[in-house]
Order: C-alpha cells, then sequence, then structure tokens
C-alpha cells in the first residue's frame, strides 16, 4: 500500500446504508485532525457533519436484518470464514496503517492477526456448536405433564435491531471484529463507531470487507468522526458493546435508551489489572522471570495501552528492590523506544500527544500519591537513526516507567490509571493482604499469578476470581503455552465486575447469545417439534418404508423412525460379554454380590452390552448412505436389565444438520430401549454423518 493510497482519504469517509459517504468541504470545515503518531504529520480529517445517524441505524433494521435473518448459523458462520480470508489477503495494508498508530508490527500482529483470528474461531464454533438453523435451542426439555403432551423449552432468536459498536483507540481492528463475530453470528447487522485517532485502520478493515463482495446488505455499517445523538435513535431491540472510559461508560449507561427504552448495554472499560509474585517464586526461578516477563510486555506491547495491561504487580514483603532490577534489565536488554518503522523499534509512541499528555498527568498522580520512579520517567525522547536517543518532534513518546508504593493502601495505587508503559510496585505479607490489595482496584479484567506453589495459588485465586473477569496461572509447567497476561482469547469471556464495566464478551458461543432473546415456549410435542426443527417424543413419527437407514439427507425426515423387533438377554450373553471384554464386574457375575447391592435385583446385563445389541437391531447393515457413527450423546442407563428379559429400540431421526461445504450432514438419533414391560432400560442421542445424495450401488 502507497502513501497515495493513504492519503486519498484526506477526509475519511463513512460506510453508510451499503455506500460511501463523507462530508463536503464546506460542512468539513471543522474536521478533527488526526496525526502520525510518531511524527505528527497529519493523516486524515475526521468529520461528520452532514451524516443521518438515523437513517444508517433504520438501514441496517430493515436491509441488514433482512439480509442476515434467513440465513442459518452455519451459513453466517461460513461468511465469517471469508472475511477472514478476505481480510488476510490485505493485511498487509492494515499494518502499513497500524505503523502510524504507533503500533509495532508486533503490536500490529495482536490487533490485526488477533481480529482475523476471532473471526475464525466464531467461524468453527458456529459450525461446530451452533445448529443449522435460525434458532438456538437454549437447555434440555422441560416435562409439564405425566402424559408428555405438554413440554417447555427455551429458545434464543435473534434480536430485531442493531449491534452498535463503541470502540476505544487502542485496537481498532481487533476492537471491531471482537464485537462483530459473535453479532453477526447470532444474525443482527453491525454499525462500528471507532475511536477518532486510529479509526483509518477500522475504516480500510471496513473497505476491505466492501470491496470484497461479501457483505450482505446492511450487514456492517461504520460512522467516523462524532455521533453524540447515537443513543438518541437507539430503542427495544438495539445493542450496544462499549469499550472505553469507566466515565464514558457510566455516562453511557444512565442514557435514556438505556435506562427506559430497553437497549441492552454492555461495557468494557479500562482497569487496574494486576499481577501477583508468589511467596515460592523467588529470583532464580522459573516463575519470578515470567513474572518480569509479564510485567514488562505489559508495560511494552501497545506502549502501555492496552485495558488488559498489568497496572500493580503485587509481590512478597522485601522484593521491591530485586523485581525493579529485574525490570530495569530487562527494559534495558529488550526495549527500544522509537518510531515504529525504524529497524530494531519494539515500543512505539501512545496514539496522540494528547494521550501522552494524559499519561504524563496520571504518573504525576501516582506520585503524589506515594509512587515512587524506579523504572524510566523519561518522555517525548524517539530512537535515532543511529540507535541514540533524540528529542522527538511532534511525536508521542514516553519511556516505560514503573513506581513503586510503600503504602499499599495508597488510594492512588488503586484508582489511578496512566493508560501507557507504566506500571506500580507494592507488597504483601499473606494470601489474605494480596487478595485485598487486588481488590482494591474496585473489579478487573485480569489477575495473573506466578507461583508454583498448588496451596498459594488456590487460596488466593478462590479469593480474588469474584473481583475479576479473568485469572491466568502461571508456572514452570505452563509458561511456555501461556498465551499471556493480556490477551483476551475468543472461546474465553473478556469482561469484568465493577470498575471493569461490569459487562462480557466473547467467551465462545456465550457472546451470540447476548445479541438473542431468551424465549421459554409451551406447547405439545408436536408444535415444538414444527417450531425447532428438532423431534420431540410425542410428536407425530413415520416408520414407513424403507428403512431409515436407506435414505440420504435430501430424502430423510425428522420423525422417521424403526422400531426393532425384540431380543431376548440371557445368562449365556452376560458371561460370554464379560469374558470376552474382560469386564468381570461383580454385579454381572456374582449372583449374591449382586443382590446385595440396593441397584439390583441380582445379576444384570452390562449396560454397553446392552447398547451393542441395540445397534444390531436397529442398523440396516447394507452399504448405504450412513457414513460413519460418530459418538454418542447424554447416554442414561435407568432400569437394570436381568438375564430373561427382552430388549427393543426405537430410533427416530431427531435433528438434521445439513453441512454447507461437504458432502454429508450429520443427523442426531433418539435412541429409546425397552424392556418387555415398556420400561425405558436405556435412552441416548445416536450421532451419525450422513450422505447427501445417494450414491449408485446404494
Amino acid at each position: 500500500m502507497t502513501d497515495t493510497t493513504i492519503t486519498r482519504a484526506r477526509l475519511l469517509p463513512s460506510y453508510v446504508r451499503d455506500a460511501w459517504w463523507e462530508p463536503t468541504e464546506a460542512d468539513a470545515s471543522d474536521a478533527t485532525v488526526v496525526r502520525d503518531a510518531s511524527t505528527g504529520d497529519e493523516v486524515v480529517r475526521v468529520s461528520t457533519s452532514g451524516l443521518d445517524v438515523a437513517a444508517a441505524l433504520d438501514h441496517a433494521r430493515t436491509v441488514g436484518q433482512h439480509s442476515l435473518a434467513p440465513l442459518t448459523f452455519h451459513q453466517r458462520a461460513i461468511l465469517l470464514k471469508q472475511f477472514a480470508l478476505a481480510l488476510t489477503e490485505r493485511k498487509s495494508e492494515l499494518y502499513e496503517l497500524s505503523s502510524r498508530t504507533g503500533a509495532t508490527k508486533n503490536d500490529s500482529w495482536v490487533d490485526i492477526d488477533g481480529g482475523i483470528g476471532v473471526l475464525f474461531t466464531y467461524s468453527s464454533k458456529g459450525r461446530r456448536e451452533m445448529p443449522q438453523s435460525t434458532i438456538y435451542l437454549d437447555g434440555a426439555v422441560e416435562p409439564l405433564s405425566k402424559d408428555g403432551s405438554f413440554l417447555a423449552r427455551h429458545i434464543c432468536t435473534t434480536l430485531p435491531g442493531v449491534a452498535v459498536q463503541i470502540n476505544a483507540f487502542n485496537f481498532p481492528v481487533w476492537g471491531a471484529l471482537e464485537k462483530l463475530a459473535p453479532a453477526f453470528l447470532a444474525g443482527m447487522p453491525t454499525l462500528i463507531k471507532p475511536a477518532t485517532p486510529t479509526g483509518y485502520v477500522a475504516e480500510h478493515m471496513v473497505r476491505i470487507l466492501a470491496e470484497s463482495g461479501l457483505l450482505p446488505a446492511g450487514a456492517i455499517q461504520i460512522v467516523n468522526g462524532s455521533a453524540r445523538d447515537l443513543l438518541d435513535h437507539l430503542g427495544l431491540g438495539d445493542t450496544v458493546g462499549f469499550t472505553g472510559s469507566a466515565s464514558t461508560a457510566d455516562a453511557l449507561r444512565r442514557h435514556e435508551a438505556v435506562q427506559a427504552r430497553g437497549v441492552r448495554f454492555t461495557a468494557e472499560t479500562d482497569s487496574i489489572n494486576a499481577s501477583v509474585l508468589g511467596p515460592d517464586a523467588t529470583p532464580g526461578t522459573p516463575e519470578f522471570d515470567a513474572f518480569v516477563r509479564g510485567v514488562v510486555a505489559e508495560m511494552t506491547a501497545k506502549a502501555g495501552q492496552k485495558c488488559t495491561a498489568i497496572r500493580r504487580a503485587i509481590v512478597p514483603t522485601g522484593m521491591t528492590d530485586a523485581v525493579a532490577a529485574a525490570v530495569r534489565d530487562r527494559i534495558a536488554a529488550k526495549v527500544v523506544v522509537g518510531d515504529p518503522r525504524a529497524e530494531g523499534v519494539t515500543m512505539g509512541p501512545l496514539a496522540s500527544v494528547e494521550q501522552r499528555d494524559e499519561v504524563l498527568q496520571q504518573v504525576m498522580k501516582l506520585r503524589e500519591g506515594g509512587g515512587e520512579i524506579v523504572v524510566g520517567g523519561d518522555a517525548g525522547h524517539v530512537t535515532l537513526a543511529d540507535g541514540s536517543l533524540g528529542e522527538a518532534e511532534g511525536g508521542a513518546f514516553v519511556a516505560p516507567t514503573l513506581l513503586a508504593f510503600k503504602d499499599a493502601e495508597a488510594d492512588a495505587l488503586h484508582s489511578v490509571e496512566a493508560f501507557g508503559p507504566v506500571a506500580s510496585l507494592v507488597e504483601y505479607g499473606s494470601p489474605e493482604q494480596a487478595a485485598e490489595i487486588v481488590a482494591r482496584g474496585g473489579g478487573s479484567l485480569v489477575t495473573s499469578v506466578a507461583s508454583h506453589d498448588p496451596a498459594f495459588v488456590s487460596e488466593l485465586a478462590r479469593r480474588i476470581a469474584p473481583h475479576n473477569g479473568r485469572i491466568l496461572l502461571l508456572d514452570r509447567d505452563d509458561m511456555r503455552a501461556s498465551t499471556g497476561h493480556g490477551s483476551p482469547l475468543p472461546m474465553l469471556v473478556h469482561g469484568g465486575p465493577g470498575r471493569a464495566g461490569g459487562g462480557e464478551e466473547l467467551g465462545g458461543i456465550r457472546s451470540v447469545l447476548h445479541h438473542m432473546q431468551r424465549t421459554a415456549v409451551q406447547g405439545s410435542p408436536a408444535m415444538l417439534t414444527a417450531l425447532t426443527g428438532v423431534w420431540h417424543p410425542g410428536a407425530p413419527a413415520s416408520t414407513a418404508a424403507p428403512h431409515p437407514f436407506r435414505k440420504s439427507l435430501a430424502e430423510l425426515q425428522i420423525g422417521d423412525q424403526v422400531v426393532s423387533e425384540r431380543r431376548e438377554i440371557t445368562l449365556d450373553d452376560i458371561e460370554h460379554f464379560a469374558e470376552f471384554t474382560g469386564d468381570t464386574f461383580y454385579a454381572h457375575m456374582d449372583q449374591e454380590a449382586a443382590e446385595a447391592n440396593p441397584f439390583f435385583p441380582g445379576r444384570v446385563a452390562h449396560g454397553y452390552l446392552l447398547l451393542s445389541f441395540a445397534a444390531g437391531l436397529f442398523v440396516e447393515p447394507a452399504a448405504g448412505p450412513v457414513l460413519a457413527n460418530t459418538g454418542l450423546d447424554n447416554l442414561r442407563f435407568m432400569t437394570p436389565v436381568s438375564p430373561g428379559d427382552s430388549l427393543r429400540v426405537t430410533l427416530t431421526a431427531k435433528q438434521i444438520t445439513p453441512r454447507e461445504t461437504d458432502p454429508y450432514g450429520e443427523v442426531r438419533w433418539d435412541a429409546v430401549l425397552t424392556n418387555q414391560d415398556d420400561e425405558t432400560v436405556a435412552q441416548y442421542d445416536l450421532l451419525t454423518y450422513v450422505a447427501k445424495e445417494l450414491e449408485p450401488g446404494w
């Protein structure tokens, strides 16, 4: 990507109503100027003067909903993968733009490749963990009548509005994609409102998706610039996902749209995260080294501009000097501050001069509150071409800074956050005090614990868990595989209580359900089957020929069923199975011992013998569209089977899930084993792969 391509958008456009929009030069006379974080050069000007936000939201609720609603979870998941591939193909363009925000290559990798990775993860989870449907079933069937004629289920359906995301400046790509992926998978269109200082990177990400031709109409929009009236146009069915300061989150949470109009609001805000060094982790131990590496990494990655960064390093009594020295040595050996485009630079500037000044003000507050600078403290320096340090002109540089507090109860330590390469050291005398210090932060996104002492870790983790969204337990056994203190993962919850915002993002399918309405539905088995696409016992079933195993996925219907003949279970069967498998458990082989067991009338058949006989009773053995048995779910043995009892199995097609990209799909079968008295012996779900079409010879 060339500079001429970058500067094509001197006025940064928005993408609304499936078209690019930008203000006229007259409207943009008061546009905000965004500058290169390292050089101070102008990158773009940003304005929304004349943009109709209400129309953009209405476009999402109408056109966007109409585009996404008919798609199944699997179809949306495949689109997410295609989005990821499109971004991967052109990610070098995003990397070049990202360097202007002050991000190093490693910083950009976390943001850009991390965001793309979220799309891949949700694509995979959507196809593996969600149905080929637009309705998601939450929980098991709730029987409401003795005869099974009245049932209830909880279903989740897509909210009818728009998912508005208001993002912070530090992760313009990941911040947008980690909110987009679950909303899109749920079927909700998204409107992205990026932070102005780095919005040009988010804009280019949306541009790549728009130019790919993959976007369903109305599915994604981006508004670059001020949108102060955004919440004024929201109502029931809309959601807001906010990342930013706690004060802004509080103001948004108090908005009438959230308080009175039913808008769902979730916030992920700055927090005073901690890392705790265990008493056993003395200098020279792997845990001590891992702790120091983590502190320095979180101080310098993204120049400390991460909501998950370590702000408080909590160490045992007497360890301040050793930790400070180790941090100082590692920074000296590993960290070079400067323009991220310069060779050898490992930490860039803050996102803007304004952000630099804010960080320095917060450092002063920490010092006034009892902190003493023990590492760093320089500001305004940049690495020159010859490797020396010189004064930056227009750059937003701050050197890594570590302060030490003698008073663990100092208010500034637990309330002042310098959102940059700044952390504070404080000592504790017991696990209880360490936990109290963590809790003083008022709620955090993450705390890490570096220790190889299970007793200490267990006690501390139990105490600090209520104050954290995530806990990283770091020791010699996992340190090489660890993803690190400050890395939210798509399959794990991202968020935290109290000061951290009280919200929840990511966490796998959990976050998809945040964009859906959970509804309890009561009705007959037939009606619940029709609504959910999943067969419920008591709903109509068909035993008409041919055998269900002779039907392709295209021919098979929910409720297709086979009822087997009966098979008597003999003592010889039980003894042969015991000898053949080696399972000579006393309940199967010792009459006296079995009779003494309160659960058995005497010797009984093995549960797995019954499953084997069941398969022999319902299977159709010739080659056909059933390709493989992939497992059993929800297996329960309910009534013991004695010699002389007989067994019958009823197998019913319960759920049919075609795979979008494969010539087969998954069929979930309801299997029920009954005895001669029609008592249920066992029940389970059988999972099979079934071909979509019949092959010659079948």
